[in-house]
């Protein structure tokens, strides 16, 4: 069992990490202070008391989060959030509301006593723990890469030792089936003998408990059944990794739990796409593991944050773009939403009707699953190969016995011809097939019709989303005038467009394209999730999803067929779609649950000459030339990069033939100098995007070429999501450093993405955790913004948090799960943050919110945990 651990309590001691200050003035004089700090800030004078901040004023939220750090900085004001400026928009009505907040309100009920706190956080470990931890996971790699290159090479070997086609595709049959069960089993043994059991408890990040926890958590989530998410496969690997699985529970989601032996999911739960439950996270150089306890028949939406120390009673529903934060317990029943979860969400997202949906179906499926996979892929990839050697004679000759590969000119041109036709010969064919394949397929899906899970439909389902979701294709064609006649080729309904040259960035996927429609003149940022699919237990069916006209999407949206919005709409970054009421036009929507904004601002208006007339024309030409270039070099480098992998491949073929009795570590080898090779081009590639020099700060039109320069950047620098392969080691530090970063010693990076390396800097032993985005832009209409990032030492970010730029965390801040610190924000040393958008937590959390016990289920409705 891990040792270096403590019990953790099921709540958190809600403590605020900053004392609200009590205003002695009255609200004239607070109205006084208030437009004074204001008027410093836009560059006048005096600004009106009744003026509108951004409507009149033009203001925008970048200078508004300025404003609210000037008001916490001040002695006798109390703090102000983002969410109070937009509801009180104008000095007087900010200030009549702050004096109304602090004002003596006897009458006011005796507030719930705090929850015990837990107990303190041990000390993290220094340096030579975290050189020794990394040193370890090196090792475990090395070895694991052994073993790999141990099982291929003998499975290779043997399968080509057959005779005759049926004989060779038998034993690559026999050989892929018992690799396969290997590969499931051995991470399962491996669970099981690094930790046993999962208990709460505390573990320091970089000590020998980490190093165990790291190689389970690595284990698992290199397990093949991975794959299988969304099928009765998925559910047996997590009960056979401890956890407490129901009858007819769907996961779609692809973040694997870890500490499974604490996650209990009752019968017929439904858990979307994008969902977190890990049951562990990372604070402050600690690494705390807690219960996650979901009833019978609860709904979990997409792209939502589940915390330690939750619990949903039978039938609950938490909405998407929502999040439970520690402690907190939805009753059974009631439907949740925003971040964190407060009761109130109207919306049933449990309609589906019920269908025939047995154990025979759950069997059938799970086997034809294991047949294909076995029968099919695996043969079909071995086979595929040897009739590539067949047809294309450039690939046997690198690969035939000779001199050593890097002595030969003759094996440079080889390499050069056979991975030029390979890697666009298999781009070509791959587009061929997304944009046919899948339209044949959905013939055999209506829309509107309930299906029953784990059959034919459903395999056809989930087909169509695989194939039409690469994100080759969405990265080469994304931000660029070419990604509208690929996403209508893919099925998507754009209706009459406006281009724009940046109509969709590089991350919008969807489970059905052809039941997605945009409006005319919409423009999405990153990071949409068009939901075209609705699920019980037993069923599903597909629907059409429509967006209005002349929206505009920020990043990380997922987008329900219920979203009720229309046209001239403008949709904040993680904002949460509403679901019932009115629908939304004219307006802008920000945080979850979501509220009004103002649609744009003056400031962002300077730019509108150039979205029409002839010198939008102009420019529009000139950014599609620009971004041609562009994808001319991202194919360049993603070309380059395979030839140099080939390059490898190719002389430890060689060295293989010369060295027989060294086989295996010359694979193995070849798997290492890969990964290592891998690390440096993406280094190489990132500094020569930015000219061997960073990247600066911007405020310009997207039809400026600084801003043609930072998309070719994303594009060229697109394949550094690799380095999410090193999460959770001194190794990924080591990486973003020479990639730009200015980022401290001890660092605990468990999943953290940059998209702007070098404006962002990180102070020593911060803790980001998994899901966690640090994105230095914003894009809104035609306007592009960017700016630095610092982040003090000690500060921790909370799973799925965002952080936006020109923000600064003070040294030992911390931002809750699942947040969203807005643009400019600036928060005090020690501070605690959570929320959508983020403010101060409050000192107690709501009684309702604190409920759970631990173990979280008896404060929520009694579950039975059934077993198929």
């Amino acid at each position: 069992m891990v040792d270096e651990s403590v019990e953790l309590l099921a709540h958190d001691s809600g403590e605020p990490s900053t004392t609200r200050r009590e205003t002695t003035g009255t609200a004239a004089g607070t109205e006084e202070i208030l437009a004074d700090m204001l008027a410093g800030l836009l560059g006048v004078e005096r600004v009106p008391a009744d003026g509108h901040f951004f409507e009149e004023l033009g203001a925008d939220s970048l200078v508004m989060a300025h404003f609210c750090a000037r008001v916490r900085k001040h002695a006798d004001l109390p703090a102000v959030s983002m969410r109070e400026i937009y509801r009180y928009p104008t000095v007087r009505g900010l200030a009549a509301a702050l004096a109304e907040t602090d004002g003596p309100s006897p009458a006011a009920p005796a507030r719930a006593p705090a929850p015990a706190a837990p107990p303190a956080l041990p000390e993290p470990v220094g340096t030579p723990h975290h050189v020794l931890c990394g040193t370890l996971q090196v090792l475990f790699f090395l070895g694991y890469a052994y073993v790999v290159a141990l099982i291929a090479t003998t499975g290779a070997e043997w399968t080509a030792a057959g005779h005759g086609l049926l004989e060779t595709y038998l034993r690559s049959v026999a050989f892929g089936g018992g690799a396969f069960l290997s590969l499931c089993v051995l991470p399962v043994l491996g669970k099981w003998l690094l930790v046993g059991r999962w208990k709460p408890q505390q573990i320091r990040i970089w000590s020998l408990a980490y190093f165990r926890f790291w190689c389970a958590k690595t284990l698992m989530r290199i397990n093949p059944l991975m794959l299988f998410v969304g099928s009765p496969l998925y559910s047996f690997y997590l009960r056979a990794l401890g956890a407490r699985i129901g009858r007819g529970v769907t996961v779609l989601s692809r973040h694997l739990p870890v500490c499974t032996d604490l996650l209990t999911i009752g019968d017929g739960t439904v858990i979307r796409k994008d969902s977190y439950l890990s049951c562990y996270r990372a604070q402050s150089g600690v690494i705390q593991t807690g219960p996650v306890t979901l009833g019978k028949d609860v709904f979990v939406g997409e792209v939502t944050v589940l915390d330690i120390g939750v619990s949903m009673g039978d039938g609950a529903q938490l909405a998407h773009a929502s999040s439970l934060h520690r402690g907190q317990c939805v009753p059974a029943g009631e439907r949740w939403h925003g971040s964190p979860a407060q009761p109130g969400a109207g919306a049933d997202f449990m309609t589906v009707p019920a269908a025939d949906c047995g154990g025979a179906r759950k069997t059938v499926y799970s086997l034809s699953q294991l047949l294909m996979a076995v029968a099919l892929y695996l043969p079909a990839a071995v086979g595929g190969v040897s009739l590539l050697l067949a047809v294309v004679p450039q690939f046997a000759t690198l690969l035939d016995p000779g001199p050593v590969a890097l002595s030969s000119w003759t094996f440079y041109a080889d390499a050069l011809a056979a991975s030029l036709l390979f890697f666009f010969g298999a781009a070509l064919l791959g587009l061929l097939l997304v944009v046919t394949l899948p339209r044949l397929l959905n013939l055999l899906v209506k829309p509107d019709t309930v299906y029953s899970l784990y059959g034919f439909r459903y395999g056809v389902h989930r087909a169509i989303g695989l194939l039409t979701n690469r994100r080759f294709y969405r990265t080469l064609f994304g931000d660029s005038s070419a990604i509208v006649p690929y996403l209508r080729h893919l099925g998507y309904d754009l209706s009459k467009v406006e281009q724009t040259g940046s109509n969709f960035g590089t991350e919008v996927k969807h489970e059905n394209p052809y039941l997605s429609s945009v409006g005319s003149g919409t423009m999405v940022a990153d990071g949409l999730s068009i939901m075209n699919a609705e699920y019980s237990g037993t069923s599903f069916r597909v629907t059409r999803v429509s967006i209005g006209a002349h929206n505009f999407l920020g990043n990380h949206i997922a987008y329900p067929a219920q979203g009720r919005t229309g046209e001239n709409c403008l949709l904040g970054t993680k904002v949460m779609v509403p679901l019932d009421g009115e629908v939304r036009e004219n307006v802008g929507l920000l945080g979850s649950p979501s509220f009004e904004i103002p649609r744009t601002v003056l400031r962002d208006s300077r730019f509108d000459d150039l979205k029409s007339g002839e010198k939008f024309h102009a420019r529009l030409r000139e950014k599609n030339r620009h971004n041609a270039v562009t994808m001319g070099l991202h194919l360049l480098m993603r070309w380059l990069f395979f030839f140099g992998v080939a390059l490898i491949a190719s002389f430890a073929a060689d060295l293989y033939d010369l060295y027989p009795a060294y086989g295996v570590a010359v694979v193995a080898l070849a798997n290492v100098v890969t990964l290592a090779f891998t690390a440096a081009y993406l280094v190489l590639a990132e500094r020569a995007a930015t000219g061997f020099r960073g990247l600066e700060p911007l405020y310009c039109s997207i039809y400026d070429r600084a801003f043609w320069r930072h998309e070719r950047y994303w594009k060229v620098t697109a394949a550094s999501l690799f380095v999410m392969f090193f999460n959770g080691t001194p190794l990924k530090s080591v990486i973003w450093r020479l990639m730009g970063v200015r980022i401290g010693k001890r660092v605990f990076d468990d999943g953290c993405f940059l998209p702007e390396r070098s404006l962002t800097t990180i102070g020593d032993d911060c803790t980001l955790n998994e899901g966690t985005v640090v994105q230095c832009h914003s894009q809104e209409d035609g306007t592009f913004k960017s700016d630095r990032i610092t982040l003090g030492a000690g500060c921790t970010l909370g799973i799925g948090a965002l952080v936006h730029y020109g923000v600064t965390m003070h040294d030992g801040a911390e931002l809750a799960p699942d947040s969203f610190l807005m643009k400019g924000e600036e928060m005090p040393p020690h501070a605690r943050w959570g929320g959508n958008p983020a403010r101060e937590m409050p000192e107690d959390a709501p009684a309702a919110a604190r409920s759970a016990a631990p173990g979280g289920v008896h404060a929520c409705g009694s579950t039975r945990i059934g077993r198929e």
